[in-house]
């Protein structure tokens, strides 16, 4: 997202002989309850180009080519998308699955800017100012954030894992634990020599355990994916593809 909002905006004002912003805000992640909110979003994210007046049909839509509803329904393929676990809400055939989808978000066309969607993370949760005022009154309190859309105990509990495996990784830097000591444990453990590991050797052993340093460097000290990159010799993309990819299973 970097190089969309700065490298790729710079490119354009050249192009176009323009100066400033090409894109309005910030990029941001933000975690969902799944269970409350997801399909939710899904439809709200691709029905966007409607309610934009771009396009005003849902045939349209289908046809659009800068929304994901086209790889919900098979219409072309985004590997960054998971396809199956949005379908696999609406039906268990693929046919049913995207007659259902389509439904769904041909229902929800005509909802308008939603702010339950769009507003910070106790706004989004209580539903609005009213209810959020409302609890207040009543002295009670929910707890907010607002990178995670869901309700105060979904928040909360969020809040608690993060700070838990932050903790976890101070105290292993305390003790000297360095992303060096995971390199060297998992060259021994897999066979592999750091000179290979470092100079981009694609062989699949050497790449297996690139991948696990840089699962375990992220998951246990909270190096991030350049970091990692440096240590490990490879582009951070590399070290990007390898952590989406890698689980705790390979790791043991």
């Amino acid at each position: 997202m970097r190089k969309l909002l700065t490298w790729y905006a710079q490119y354009y004002n050249r192009r176009h002989h323009r100066t400033g912003h090409l894109f309005e805000n910030r990029y941001k992640s933000i975690l969902c309850d799944e269970e409350t909110y997801l399909l939710a979003l899904v439809r709200y994210i691709h029905s966007n180009p409607i309610r934009a007046k771009l396009i005003s049909t849902l045939d349209e839509l289908d046809r659009y080519p800068w929304s994901g509803h086209r790889m919900v329904i098979g219409r072309t393929a985004y590997p960054w998308m998971d396809r199956a676990h949005v379908l696999a809400q609406f039906g268990g055939t693929n046919r049913k699955a995207i007659r259902e989808y389509r439904r769904f978000v041909q229902e929800g066309l005509g909802e308008g800017r939603n702010p339950a969607l769009t507003g910070g993370g106790l706004i989004r949760s209580q539903g609005g100012w009213s209810q959020v005022l409302a609890l207040r009154r009543k002295g009670q309190e929910e707890t907010s954030d607002e990178r995670i859309l869901g309700s105060g105990d979904f928040v909360g509990r969020i809040l608690r894992e993060v700070e838990e495996r932050q903790l976890r990784q101070t105290k292993l830097r305390r003790r000297g634990k360095s992303i060096t000591d995971i390199i060297q444990e998992e060259c021994r453990k897999r066979k592999v020599s750091e000179d290979e590991l470092r100079h981009g050797s694609r062989r699949s052993r050497v790449s297996e355990a690139r991948a696990v340093i840089a699962y375990r460097s992220k998951e246990e000290l909270g190096y991030s994916g350049a970091e990692i990159a440096r240590y490990l010799g490879v582009n951070t993309s590399s070290i990007n593809r390898a952590l989406a990819r890698t689980d705790e299973s390979l790791v043991k």
